[in-house]
């Protein structure tokens, strides 16, 4: 993928979709979709979004929370990865920590770690809403991309970047293979077609359908007769802090770095639970030509303010500094 001050530079001035920063609200071991109710979960989990987050979310969250550490001040999405820990050659882990993606525009600056989520109506270069309708998702709605158990190569659009500098590099389907001067920069690319009919699903996959063949933000093809229904295409970047951990690297010897399940690469997968208020996030699919100003009808609130909206600590454990084994393994 280019860098996104040069997509930006591209895609001028037709820009189709959100994009914006959420900081981090809480990392650790829930999972109120895959586990719900849970305490904990199976392993530790980097999360943003509103404060209704707990270990069990039925409902309308949007209703619930009181705050949101994401700069769409409608928003109480929760949105979550696994996490990524450094993995030492003496066998001890660390936490790595995350950075904002960088470059924010459009006055979002402050977001503390966190990740940047995008709601992408066609792609980021075309404005094409007057042929593709975009439904916005209904109150109780979650999904998952990716798969913990997944052993091998991830599906198109679950993408890892070595950041050197700035400069993104080329997108890969497994971790690099040595240090990163800018840190790791991890996508989450969300199918796009629903079934219409079913918020959830047992494996929380199969009531959407990915029609989605390229890496990048390019729009995904036309849905098919069992998922006909169009929704937004939500993507997640999030930028992985490993610069501290590469004096610690052998050179020579393979990738460091497992999530959080104690996984490869290929296993890498995200979380999304539903939450904007009302039609706020219906009102913003239906306007043409929106990016960064929040599609001009959805209140941004500064991040210094979005940065307050904490939640308390449930599961009680380390999942900071260095240990002899991840938490639940």
């Amino acid at each position: 993928m280019k860098s996104l001050t040069a997509a930006v530079a591209l895609i001028a001035p037709v820009q189709a979709g959100l994009r914006f920063p959420c900081s981090t609200l809480t990392v650790q071991r829930l999972d109120p979709v895959v586990e719900p109710g849970a305490l904990p979960a199976a392993h530790v989990h980097h999360i943003v979004g509103g404060n209704a987050f707990n270990a069990t979310m039925e409902g309308d969250v949007g209703a619930r929370a009181t705050c949101t550490t994401c700069q769409m001040a409608e928003d109480f999405s929760n949105y979550w990865t696994a996490q990524l820990y450094f993995k030492h050659p003496n066998g001890s882990y660390h936490r790595v920590p995350v950075i904002p993606v960088q470059p924010l525009l459009g006055g979002s600056q402050g977001a503390q770690a966190g990740l940047t989520v995008y709601y992408t109506q066609f792609d980021l270069s075309r404005d094409n809403l007057a042929k593709q309708k975009i439904t916005a998702f209904k109150p109780g709605f979650r999904m998952t991309v990716g798969s913990p158990t997944n052993t091998g190569k991830p599906r198109v659009g679950i993408r890892y970047q070595c950041l050197q500098g700035q400069n993104r590099g080329r997108e890969m389907d497994d971790f690099p293979t040595g240090p990163c001067s800018g840190g790791i920069f991890t996508t989450h690319h969300f199918p796009a077609c629903w079934d219409g009919k079913n918020l959830d699903s047992p494996d929380h996959q199969s009531h959407m359908y990915n029609t989605v063949t390229y890496d990048g933000f390019m729009n995904a093809g036309p849905c098919p007769a069992s998922h006909p229904v169009r929704m937004p295409q939500v993507a997640y970047e999030t930028v992985w802090d490993t610069r501290q951990f590469n004096s610690m690297w052998p050179s020579g010897t393979p990738n460091p770095f497992v999530w959080s399940f104690e996984g490869t690469g290929g296993g890498s997968h995200a979380d999304y639970m539903f939450g904007w208020k009302g039609d706020s996030l219906q009102r913003a699919m239906d306007k043409s030509e929106c990016f960064y100003d929040g599609c001009g009808s959805i209140v941004k609130q500064a991040m210094s303010v979005a940065n307050q909206c904490k939640i308390k600590e449930t599961i009680r454990e380390d999942v900071v500094g260095w240990m002899m084994k991840l938490p639940g393994r």
